[in-house]
């Protein structure tokens, strides 16, 4: 087999690709044991990542005022896109959408009708990859609050949520994994690079602007209450990020293997880089510099996790490390946006990194699995760059325009009273700690 041939075979698996079909099979072979536990293992690994990971790194970094909200967040937008993935998100994301196919699937299948026990995806159970991909379709809008952390209201949170899924990261993972145009182009994601990371960074952005920034912000002091807690939060996610970017894979096989090795390269590089700059230039250094590196790492690193070797992880993760960093500082020192858990910076700008590293060490002199047939390295990087340019296009729109109808409807941010409160007992009724 050529090298090229070779890679089109692996990249179709690994981009959970588009030309897998999602059907189920008359004479379909039976699934494979490993690659189906395999891929249950990780699924279970992406939730974690959200429930608690995720959950748990946000609420330490807030005030004591506004721990239970972050952690309802997380909880409801789990739940709000299970029961959309069921109804049609799935099949809006994966299936063949006809004449539409470059830009969205279809509603054919919605409630999942006809999934059955016999279905197939590839060599695992078409269950297995409907819940796998709806870890990801959960964990991305969870990322988003983070922008908007201590202001925004519940039920605004609640129908943002279900508005964004559909209009924004539906397209967006039907055009990059679900055979759409930029699928068609070559574009390389291994694991949610665009998909996740630019879609979410960019809509944080968005959502900061539209809300503005906190009661108090830049010149009053907002420390994270629980910095334990984070630090709890941040190894959730470093372990469940074996499974995001493995599980990508779909398969138990080297390029599983090697994802979940440069995931972890990365994480520790982008975590070293940033405590390094900050030692450097504070004179000490943060624990909570050494957890933002790590997420930085593995952000950046996630879009090129299947395609790059050891040394391609250790480089991108250093580089995330540095210009997240950098990134952080413009965003809230210069321009002083408040975006309240830099996932913008962070998420954002690591995800336009690494699509944009990806081509560069997919290169099989630089220990990446090489570019396929016909594809050069310029090339490689202008289609990277034109889905993140599209990605971030769309998405700032379209979420500009579902917050300002939101705002216009329901509004979006609490009152002056009630984020002084917090945002605990306000909305909920509840406290996090005890006074």
């Amino acid at each position: 087999m050529s090298s090229s041939s070779g890679f089109a075979r692996r990249a179709r698996l690994a981009l959970v690709c588009t030309l897998l079909p999602l059907a189920a099979h008359a004479q379909a072979k039976p699934p494979d044991s490993g690659d189906t536990a395999w891929l249950m293992t990780a699924t279970a690994l992406v939730l974690f990542m959200t429930l608690p990971g995720l959950a748990a790194f946000y609420s330490g970094l807030v005030r004591t005022k506004n721990v239970l909200s972050v952690l309802m967040q997380c909880f409801a937008i789990s739940c709000v896109v299970s029961l959309l993935w069921v109804l049609g998100g799935y099949d809006l994301a994966f299936a063949d959408g006809g004449g539409l196919q470059p830009f969205i699937g279809s509603i054919g299948k919605a409630w999942l009708t006809g999934l059955g026990r016999g279905s197939m995806t590839g060599t695992v159970p078409e269950a297995a990859f409907v819940m796998f991909q709806l870890t990801f379709a959960i964990i991305t809008p969870a990322l988003i609050i983070g922008g908007v952390a201590e202001r925004m209201r519940f039920s605004a949170v609640l129908w943002f949520t279900a508005a964004w899924l559909v209009l924004v990261y539906l397209p967006v993972c039907h055009w990059v994994w679900g055979g759409g145009w930029l699928a068609k182009l070559g574009v390389l994601d291994f694991a949610g690079g665009i998909v996740v990371h630019v879609n979410a960074g960019v809509a944080a952005l968005v959502a900061a602007l539209v809300l503005r920034e906190r009661k108090g912000f830049p010149h009053v002091a907002m420390p994270p209450h629980n910095m334990p807690l984070t630090v709890v939060g941040a190894g959730m996610l470093w372990v469940g990020w074996y499974g995001f970017n493995g599980g990508s894979a779909l398969a138990a096989n080297g390029s599983a293997a090697m994802a979940i090795l440069v995931t972890h390269l990365g994480a520790a590089t982008g975590a070293l880089a940033w405590m390094a700059i900050e030692w450097w230039r504070y004179g000490r250094p943060s624990v909570l510099g050494i957890v933002t590196g790590m997420v930085a790492g593995l952000g950046t690193i996630t879009p090129a996790s299947g395609f790059v070797g050891p040394i391609g992880g250790i480089i991108i993760g250093a580089v995330a490390g540095v210009v997240c960093f950098g990134a952080t500082q413009l965003l809230k020192r210069t321009f002083r946006i408040d975006d309240s858990l830099d996932v913008s910076p962070v998420h954002g700008v690591g995800g336009v990194i690494g699509t944009i590293l990806t081509g560069v060490f997919v290169n099989a002199g630089l220990g990446g699995i090489g570019y396929a047939h016909g594809m050069t390295m310029s090339r490689q990087l202008a289609v990277q760059a034109l889905g993140v340019v599209a990605t971030a296009a769309w998405c700032a729109v379209t979420t500009y325009v579902i917050l300002k109808v939101l705002d216009a409807t329901l509004g979006l941010r609490v009152s002056e009273e009630h984020e002084s409160e917090g945002l605990d007992l306000a909305q909920h009724g509840e406290r996090g700690y005890s006074e």
